[in-house]
C-alpha cells in the first residue's frame, strides 16, 4: 500500500559552518603544520512527505585538492524500500569548496505510526578527516489525522466478560499438591492400600509416587513401561492387588506395538521397591489385537468382589461391540488373586455372562468369550466401582449425537452401535429390546468418567456421582436411576481433564491432560461456579438492545484472511476489549487477550442469522464459550448450553454445546482462534467507514495492542486466502490446514497424533508428510497421511471428504467442504517430494 510521492524537494535543512583556519603566530617562530580539513554534518528531521531530504556535509576549511568520503544509510526503526531509498555512494567536494550535498528520497506512506530513524555513516575521507562519523534522520508522520479504517479506538463499557460468582454451595477445584513438579499427561491416580503415598499415572509409560502430603515437592519414577502412544495409546490404567502390601501385584493395562498394535493386561510382580524405579517380573494376562489405535478403552480395576475387570473400546470397528466373540467393546471380568501363571493364568467367575464356555484369544473367536462381563460399547475409557454399592459406572465417549453414562450390569448390552445413547444408529440385525439405555446422556463433549463421591470435603455431594467432559467441565449427576438424573454444574476448568481417582479417604480428584499437568481435588473451597452470562443475547451489553443483530458500538470488527470452515455459513466477527487494556502479541502470533474480553460471531445461513457465539475471558482468567439461537423472526437469540441442531432453508445446522467449545479453543491453540498476525495480517472493509486497510495498521493506530507490531507489516508473517488462485498452491493449501486442522493438530494439542499442522512447519517436519497414519488407514491401500503426488492414497483427504465418526473436523459440521477437498487435492497431486 505504500506509495512514493513524485514531489522531490531538495531541502537545505542544516549548513555546518567552518571554523576559521586559524590565525598568524609573532616573531620568529615557524608556521604550523597544515592540518587535513574536518568533515562535519549534523542530524535531519523531515517530514514523510516532503520527498526528499537533503544534507549538507561542509569543510572546516578549503582544500586545494579534492575531497571525498563515502557515504552509506542503514536502518534504524525506518525501514530501506518502505520508508526512504537506501544509498552507499562516494560523495565529492571539489578543489576549493566548502561543502557538498547528499539526497536522499523518502517515501511516504499511509501507515499511521510513530517517528523513525534511519542513519548515514561516514567513512574512508580522502584529504581530510571526519568530524562527524554518522548521523540520524528522523522521519516524522502524516498520517496520524489521515481517515484509516478506523480513526479510534471505541469506548466498550457493556460488551465485557462477568465475573463469574458462587453459589448453591462452595465446590470447586482446588491445586492439591502446588509444590509437586508437574506431569506429563497423567491419566489415573490411585492410593496404595496401607501406604501413605499416590501413584499418577503418564500415557507415555510412568507411574509415578509420591508423599500423600499437600507440601510434598518430591515426584518419584515407580514403574516404566515400554509403551506405543500412537492414536490413543499408552499406558491406560494401573490397579494394585486388594492385599498391598502383603502381595506386592500391579495390574498394569498399556497398549504396544510388535508388528500390530495391540492391548495388554499385565500383572507387575514387584521384586525389589527400595530403590527406585522398581524391578519387577511381568506375567501377561490377557492381549488383545487393535485393528485401530483410537477407541482402545483400557481402565482396569478391582472390584469389592475381588475380581478384576477391564475395559475395551471398539477400536473404530463399530459392529464388533455388538459380537460377543471378540472382546472389543466389552467390559472384561476375571479372577486373579492367587492364580498360577502362565497356567491358567486367570480364572473366570461364574456369575460371567458366558462363563461355560471356553476361554477367548486375541481376536475372533468360536464362542462367546467367558471374560466378557458386559458389552455394547464404544470407548468405555474412564469408569469406576462404587464399592460401598458394587456399581460399576462406566463413562462411553460417543460418536456424534451423545455421551453415555452407563451404570453397567453383568450380562448387559449397552446398544453400540445400534444405538448412540437413546437414538437409534445402525439397527440392522439388532435385537432392540434387549439394549440398555444410560443411566444419563448429552449431546456430545467427550465424557471422561468419574467416581460417586464418598469423601469429607465435599459432603453435599456424598452419593453423588462426579464426571468430566474433555473440555474440562467438572459437573455431577442429581437424582436417581429410578427417578432419572440432571447434570448439575461445578466447576469449569481451563484446560482439558483426561481423568480422576480418589485416596483411602475417598477423596476425590482430577488430572490435568497437558505436558505440564497438576492435580486438582474436588473441595468445598472452590465454589460452584455461575457464569452470570445473560440468557438473552440482547442483555449482554454486546449488541444494540433495539436491535440485536447490530453489535454494540464499542466492538471492533475483524475477520481472518483464512476463515474456519463452518457448513457455508457467511460469518461477522467482533472484538470486545475492556477500556484500558491492551492485546499482546507473544514470539508466536497469538495474540493474548486480557481478563474481561469477549469475542463475538454471527452465523448466517443465506440472509438468516442463525446463531450468535460469545467467548469470554471471565475476570478469573478463564475463558469460556456461550451460544445463542435465534428465532426465525430474527428478533431475538437465546442460549442454548447443551447444544442443538436447527433446520434452515433445508440445511440443519449444528449449534455445538458451550462445554465443545473448549474442545478446540485450548490454550496451546492461544485459546482465541484465528486471531494471531499471520490471520489479521490483511486488507478488511471497515464498514463504519467504508474504507479498506490492513488489520494489524489500524490495531496499531487505535492502541489496540500492548506494543505496536512491527512496522512494515509487510515483513511479518500472513497467511493467504485459500482461495484466491492468484497465491502459489502450497501457500493456500497449508493456509487451510493452518486454520482448519492446526489448532489441534500442534505439539501439545489435544488430538492424538504426533501431527504438527501448522503453516510454518516445514512439509518434512509435519509428521504427516509419507507418513504412514496412526488412527487407521480408512481402507485406503498403502496409505500416508499426505501420499505426495497421489492424493486418493492420502488419509488427510479422505478425513476432510467424509462425515463419519472419521471425518475431520470431529465437531458441529454436517458438510464437506468441497472446495477445500479440491483445494488439497490438488495441492498433495502436484507435490513431488516432502521437501
Amino acid at each position: 500500500m505504500s506509495r512514493i510521492r513524485s514531489l522531490y524537494l531538495t531541502i537545505a535543512v542544516f549548513t555546518l559552518v567552518a571554523c576559521g583556519g586559524g590565525g598568524s603566530s609573532s616573531g620568529s617562530a615557524p608556521n604550523p603544520t597544515p592540518t587535513s580539513p574536518s568533515l562535519t554534518a549534523t542530524n535531519s528531521t523531515i517530514d514523510e512527505t516532503a520527498g526528499t531530504v537533503t544534507v549538507t556535509v561542509t569543510a572546516s576549511a578549503t582544500s586545494r585538492s579534492a575531497m571525498s568520503l563515502e557515504v552509506t544509510s542503514s536502518d534504524g526503526s525506518a525501514s530501506a524500500g518502505s520508508d526512504y531509498q537506501a544509498i552507499s555512494t562516494t560523495l565529492q567536494i571539489p578543489a576549493g569548496a566548502r561543502s557538498a550535498d547528499i539526497t536522499l528520497t523518502i517515501i511516504d506512506d499511509n501507515v499511521a505510526e510513530s517517528a523513525e530513524t534511519f542513519s548515514l555513516t561516514f567513512s574512508n575521507p580522502t584529504n581530510a578527516s571526519l568530524g562527524t562519523t554518522s548521523i540520524t534522520i528522523t522521519i516524522t508522520d502524516n498520517d496520524q489525522n489521515q481517515n484509516l479504517g478506523m480513526d479510534s479506538r471505541p469506548s466498550n463499557t457493556t460488551c465485557l466478560a462477568p465475573t463469574r460468582t458462587t453459589s448453591g454451595g462452595t465446590l470447586g477445584l482446588v491445586n492439591a499438591f502446588p509444590n509437586l513438579p508437574r506431569l506429563a499427561s497423567p491419566l489415573k491416580l490411585a492410593q496404595a492400600p496401607g501406604e501413605n503415598f499416590l501413584y499418577v499415572s503418564e500415557r507415555e509409560g510412568a507411574i509415578k509416587r509420591f508423599v500423600h502430603d499437600p507440601g510434598t515437592s518430591t515426584l518419584d519414577t515407580y514403574l516404566n513401561v515400554s509403551v506405543d502412544t500412537r492414536g490413543e495409546g499408552g499406558l491406560l490404567g494401573f490397579a494394585f492387588d486388594p492385599d498391598w502390601p502383603t502381595r506386592k501385584h500391579l495390574y498394569v493395562s498399556y497398549t504396544f506395538h510388535d508388528g500390530s498394535f495391540k492391548s495388554r493386561l499385565s500383572r507387575f510382580i514387584v521384586q525389589n521397591d527400595t530403590t527406585l524405579p522398581i524391578t519387577y517380573d511381568e506375567e501377561v494376562l490377557i492381549e488383545v489385537n487393535q485393528p485401530d489405535d483410537h477407541h482402545n478403552g483400557g481402565d482396569v480395576a478391582f472390584g469389592p468382589d475381588r475380581s478384576l475387570y477391564w475395559s475395551l473400546g471398539d477400536s473404530g470397528d463399530d459392529r464388533v461391540s455388538q459380537r460377543t466373540d471378540n472382546w472389543l467393546g466389552s467390559m472384561l471380568r476375571i479372577d486373579v488373586l492367587g492364580v498360577a501363571h502362565p497356567s491358567p493364568g486367570y480364572n473366570i467367575p461364574p456369575s460371567n455372562p458366558f462363563s461355560t464356555n471356553s476361554r477367548c484369544s486375541t481376536g475372533d473367536n468360536a464362542d462367546d468369550c467367558p471374560e466378557i462381563y458386559a458389552w455394547g460399547f464404544r470407548n468405555p475409557y474412564r469408569w469406576s466401582i462404587d464399592f460401598p454399592t458394587g456399581d460399576v459406572w462406566v463413562g462411553d465417549v460417543g460418536w456424534r449425537d451423545r455421551e453415555e453414562i452407563n451404570i453397567v450390569t453383568a450380562g448387559g448390552n449397552y446398544g453400540w452401535p445400534c444405538r448412540e445413547g437413546t437414538l437409534d444408529n445402525d439397527t440392522t440385525g439388532c435385537d432392540l429390546s434387549s439394549l440398555i439405555d444410560p443411566a444419563y446422556e448429552y449431546p456430545s463433549g467427550v465424557v471422561i468418567g468419574g467416581f460417586v463421591y464418598r469423601g469429607p470435603s465435599a459432603g453435599a455431594l456424598t452419593g453423588r456421582y462426579v464426571y468430566a467432559n474433555w473440555a474440562g467441565e467438572v459437573r455431577y449427576l442429581s437424582g436417581s436411576q429410578g427417578t432419572g438424573f440432571t447434570a448439575v454444574d461445578i466447576v469449569a476448568h481451563s484446560t482439558s481433564i483426561a481423568g480422576f481417582g480418589i485416596d483411602s479417604q475417598d477423596e476425590l480428584y482430577a488430572l490435568e491432560f497437558t505436558s505440564s499437568a497438576r492435580i486438582y481435588r474436588l473441595d468445598s473451597n472452590g465454589g460452584t461456579v455461575q457464569d452470570n452470562v445473560a440468557d438473552d443475547l440482547s442483555a449482554t451489553g454486546c449488541v444494540d438492545p433495539a436491535n440485536p443483530q447490530q453489535p454494540d458500538t464499542g466492538l471492533v470488527p475483524y475477520a481472518p484472511v483464512a476463515p474456519f470452515w463452518s457448513d457455508n455459513a457467511g460469518k461477522q466477527r467482533w472484538i470486545g476489549l475492556p477500556n484500558g487494556s491492551n492485546i499482546d502479541v507473544p514470539g508466536d502470533g497469538d495474540f493474548t487477550f486480557p481478563p474481561g474480553t469477549v469475542l463475538m460471531k454471527n452465523f448466517s445461513l443465506g440472509s438468516q442469522l442463525v446463531e450468535t457465539r460469545l467467548f469470554m475471558r471471565h475476570p478469573d482468567g478463564d475463558w469460556a464459550g456461550y451460544t445463542y439461537q435465534w428465532n426465525t423472526a430474527q428478533s431475538s437469540a437465546t442460549r442454548v448450553r447443551n447444544g442443538t441442531t436447527v433446520t434452515v432453508g433445508g440445511q440443519t445446522w449444528i449449534i455445538p454445546s458451550e462445554s465443545d467449545c473448549m474442545t478446540c479453543h485450548t490454550d496451546v491453540a492461544g485459546f482465541s482462534l484465528g486471531l494471531e498476525t499471520a490471520q489479521l495480517n490483511s486488507d478488511f472493509p471497515y464498514p463504519a467507514s467504508g474504507i479498506t486497510d490492513n488489520q494489524l495498521e489500524v490495531f496499531n493506530h487505535i492502541d489496540l495492542f500492548s506494543v505496536d507490531v512491527a512496522e512494515p507489516v509487510s515483513a511479518l508473517p500472513a497467511l493467504v486466502d485459500p482461495f484466491n488462485t492468484s497465491a502459489d498452491i502450497d501457500s493456500r493449501a497449508r493456509a487451510y490446514l493452518h486454520t482448519n486442522c492446526a489448532g489441534c493438530h500442534q505439539p501439545g494439542g489435544p488430538a492424538p497424533s504426533g501431527l504438527d499442522l501448522r503453516f510454518d512447519t516445514l512439509l518434512n517436519q509435519t509428521q504427516a508428510c509419507d507418513v504412514a497414519p496412526s488412527q487407521g488407514d480408512l481402507g485406503i491401500t498403502d496409505a500416508r497421511i499426505i501420499a505426495p503426488g497421489d492424493a486418493s492414497r492420502s488419509v488427510l483427504v479422505s478425513r476432510v471428504n467424509r462425515r463419519d465418526s472419521f471425518g475431520m473436523p470431529p465437531l458441529a459440521s454436517n458438510i464437506v467442504d468441497a472446495q477445500g477437498v479440491d483445494l488439497l487435492s490438488d495441492w498433495i497431486n502436484q507435490l513431488s517430494s516432502c521437501m
